[in-house]
């Protein structure tokens, strides 16, 4: 029986949400273990399209239980809405299907003003962050003024809680001129939504060791992309968590020996959010193309995706950096009708051919993409569900891609429905 974690291998927006439901069929726990609601998963299920920024892509699934781990940062005002938003498409959710750690940290309104100050002062220099005060929200939590879930028990803790908070963050406010943030006007809002985000607390790290005695399956859901990772990713322009797949443990509260399988989900092509080095980018036709047949645009901010061939180099390290077993590609058919198609197999840095992404910042806007070229195969692929009915173009560009990366590819998705998925290897079964 494995445990498996399911990361991206770019810089998000590969399918996870997809690719998380499909797996959940199997799976008996989904769990969220970083990020916040500035990660956006769209699942297609018979027609109806669900849009999941906080929950796990489990909860649309019968019989199965959701966690939100401590590793997320929870805004509980989007929490609710989201909750009753997806409740209204007829899904149940209740303290029986959905857990939430007590351990989690709250986004609270000056958490959101703060990134949003940042990104306006900021003008060329900003991040492109979603603004929704995620960034802030993990400052205060390493510097030990976060305000947690479990605060929202006693009044008492929260008055103690949000002083230390507000103390750092409205003297802050003060100093960039700006009103500073009413203390009992915000804890009255905090203990009246209380009750509707109480009622799901659970400890995490004590049901999950429920769930491995048992021999449940878990599936850990992990947002964004390993590119976006605040220390592995393309500083300073990532998110501001771990995404990688040991973050799994650390984001749930459950050791790194739960964990027997990683599949990370990698995109037939590249696509980036916001600003920061894009090596294989395409600012042109192909690159339009793209993002028109693949509707490359954000489930949270519906902002526009910059569009490029794979990036393989960047995949490969990805799979090195996250101790990836297996991938899982999406979007095939979205290169149905390219003549040729581009895969980035090294760059060039001043003239010296290297074979990963440079750390600075400097080198990574500089440095250029070589490619190999393949042949496209000019025929639809939308839907097909057996890898022998393929175009024998795309068997060799996937073929290539698998050989150059180093690991099999596990499945191929081949349009947005669950059931348009090319299964090759099952991460359950392995």
């Amino acid at each position: 029986m494995n445990n498996i974690v399911v990361v991206g291998s770019q810089w998000g927006d590969e399918g996870k949400g997809k690719i998380v439901d499909w797996l959940s069929s199997k799976a008996d726990i989904i769990i969220r273990f970083q990020g916040g609601h500035n990660a956006g998963h769209t699942l297609v299920i018979d027609g109806t399209t669900y849009k999941l920024r906080l929950l796990p892509s489990g909860i649309v699934r019968k019989k199965k239980i959701s966690i939100i781990g401590n590793g997320v940062v929870i805004d509980p005002w989007a929490l609710i809405e989201e909750i009753s938003e997806i409740q209204s498409m007829g899904v149940e959710i209740t303290p029986n299907n959905l857990i939430i750690s007590e351990t989690s940290n709250l986004i609270l309104p000056y958490h959101k003003e703060m990134d949003e100050m940042r990104e306006d002062l900021a003008k060329k220099e900003k991040i492109g962050t979603t603004r929704r005060g995620i960034g802030p929200a993990y400052e205060d939590k390493v510097g030990r003024r976060a305000v947690r879930i479990m605060d929202l028990i006693s009044e008492k803790n929260l008055e103690n809680r949000l002083e230390n908070a507000l103390s750092h963050h409205n003297f802050i406010r003060k100093g960039m001129g700006k009103q500073i943030f009413n203390k009992d006007l915000l804890k009255k809002d905090l203990l009246k939504i209380a009750p509707h985000i109480l009622k799901f607390v659970q400890p995490v790290w004590k049901k999950i060791d429920e769930f491995k005695v048992q021999g449940k399956k878990i599936l850990f859901e992990g947002a964004q992309g390993i590119l976006l990772d605040v220390d592995h990713g393309t500083y300073p322009y990532v998110t501001s968590s771990n995404t990688v797949a040991s973050s799994a443990a650390t984001g749930s509260g459950c050791g790194p020996n739960s964990v027997n399988y990683v599949l990370g989900i990698t995109k037939a092509y590249t696509t980036r959010v916001g600003e920061g080095p894009f090596p294989t980018e395409l600012k042109n036709e192909i690159g339009e193309h793209l993002g028109s047949v693949g509707k490359e645009f954000g489930t949270v901010t519906s902002r526009k995706r910059r569009c490029g061939w794979l990036d393989a180099v960047l995949v490969r390290q990805s799979i090195k950096i996250s101790g990836i077993n297996g991938i899982a590609l999406t979007k095939l058919d979205v290169l149905d009708q390219l003549d040729e198609i581009k895969m980035c197999v090294a760059y060039d840095l001043d003239g010296k051919k290297i074979d990963y992404l440079p750390a600075t910042l400097e080198d990574q806007i500089k440095i250029k993409p070589i490619y190999k070229i393949f042949e496209g195969w000019k025929t639809s692929t939308k839907g097909i569900k057996d890898f022998k009915n393929l175009p024998e173009n795309a068997k060799n560009y996937l073929s290539e891609v698998e050989k150059f990366i180093g690991i099999k590819i596990s499945s191929i998705s081949t349009g947005p429905e669950r059931n348009e998925t090319i299964l090759i290897e099952d991460p359950f079964d392995i």
